[in-house]
């Protein structure tokens, strides 16, 4: 795997505490563009994660959020992001997590990153006047890992 970048490492003392991966799609509405033509502008995750086991163990939705079944869940805000290694994969992430839900799994998040990111990019084409308001959804996977300050 490619290593990861130093932006997009958390600042210390902050360490990983757990990985899950995702399974899902990055979601795109056709919208016009501000400069007289039309793009797919993101609108959404939506993905399931799964721990080293393949168990599923959460979700990951607009905002962002994460969640675990537990109740606890965060909410993140892009502190930096860099190219993934393909350039048909989407960015990978560093973002700062807050605590949003009930004491658990997620409580003591403090940031979160996406690596290792397969696919999830809008197309190029297909979005014209015609096409406005419509929905599209770009599989994808990748690794989010999770840090805290405990």
């Amino acid at each position: 795997p490619a290593a990861v970048p130093a932006t997009l490492q958390p600042a210390a003392p902050e360490k990983a505490a757990f990985t899950w991966s995702a399974v899902g799609t990055q979601n795109y509405e056709c919208k016009a563009d501000g400069k007289g033509g039309w793009a797919w502008t993101f609108i959404a995750p939506e993905a399931d994660l799964f721990n080293a086991k393949k168990e599923k163990v959460g979700i990951h939705g607009a905002g962002p959020f994460w969640a675990a079944p537990d109740g606890s869940s965060i909410t993140g805000t892009v502190k930096a992001r860099s190219p993934a290694p393909r350039s048909a994969d989407i960015p990978w992430l560093l973002v700062a997590a807050t605590s949003a839900g009930k004491p658990g799994k997620m409580h003591t998040v403090s940031s979160v990153q996406r690596i290792a990111t397969q696919g999830g990019v809008a197309p190029e084409k297909g979005c014209t006047a015609a096409a406005a308001g419509q929905m599209l959804k770009q599989p994808y996977t990748a690794h989010y890992v999770f840090f805290s300050m405990v």
